[in-house]
């Protein structure tokens, strides 16, 4: 893994490079099929890090973007962590039977709050071994949000040890999104074992920016193609920059 001051200078070399390190993301429940394949077509076309969908939407997904090298993401235990640690390992399977690539889990965050960090463990490691094992990968929702500080620092080496291949900041369904702050204390923790996601409240090029800068190696955003096209100079809404 690149250091983050390389990364950030690579990221943002071009439209293409920064969008590499963004998951395209449809989330609200009211999203329709019209939608979910919008997003799935902004995605190959910008050649975003994954289309992120709901649970439903992921066969959808896989076969809009069958052929295209881009993979389909998708939200578990989603937005609350409280399912039970049997049902979060299932769906993992059967999503990743769907088409998924990219799971990002919501941890169980009452636990944490309980003291209970064994479950925490199980929780994020079940989840891991179903994924690996499949050929997925894993993103584990902090819900920094809702954290204290030495929470954020337990639950971050907690994930890390469990397996997990990114650590992510929020659901965009809490009380609040990313903060720079949070970025560089989850990087200070992972190092180079693994990658942090900043996730909520991205909404321009300045916001991506300063993620990046704090530490993080990938973007959840509902707003990256205009991020993309921010950089890009484009002028015109929805029209795709000449690097793509």
């Amino acid at each position: 893994m690149q250091n983050s001051s390389d990364f950030y200078a690579e990221a943002l070399r071009s439209p293409r490079a920064l969008a590499a390190t963004l998951d395209h993301t449809l989330l609200k429940p009211e999203a329709t099929r019209a939608q979910v394949l919008q997003l799935c077509e902004e995605a190959a076309q910008y050649r975003f890090a994954c289309a992120m969908v709901n649970p439903f939407w992921v066969s959808t997904a896989a076969a809009a973007l069958a052929g295209t090298g881009v993979p389909v993401g998708v939200v578990i235990g989603f937005p609350l962590g409280a399912s039970l640690v049997d049902s979060k390992v299932d769906e993992a399977r059967r999503v990743i039977a769907l088409g998924a690539h990219d799971v990002d889990m919501v941890l169980n965050i009452g636990a944490l709050k309980s003291g209970e960090y064994d479950t925490v463990a199980e929780d994020i490691h079940g989840v891991v071994q179903a994924a690996h094992g499949r050929g997925a990968m894993v993103k584990v929702i902090l819900e920094t949000a809702l954290l204290t500080f030495e929470e954020k620092l337990r639950v971050s080496e907690i994930a890390v040890h469990a397996g997990a291949d990114f650590i992510k900041t929020s659901t965009g369904f809490s009380t609040g999104g990313a903060t720079v702050d949070d970025i560089a204390q989850m990087r200070s923790v992972a190092g180079e074992r693994c990658g942090v996601k900043a996730s909520g409240g991205i909404r321009t090029l300045a916001d991506a920016k300063a993620m990046l800068k704090a530490g993080a190696n990938r973007i959840g955003a509902s707003a990256s193609v205009r991020i993309v096209q921010e950089l890009a100079g484009a002028a015109a809404a929805g029209s795709a920059p000449s690097e793509y």
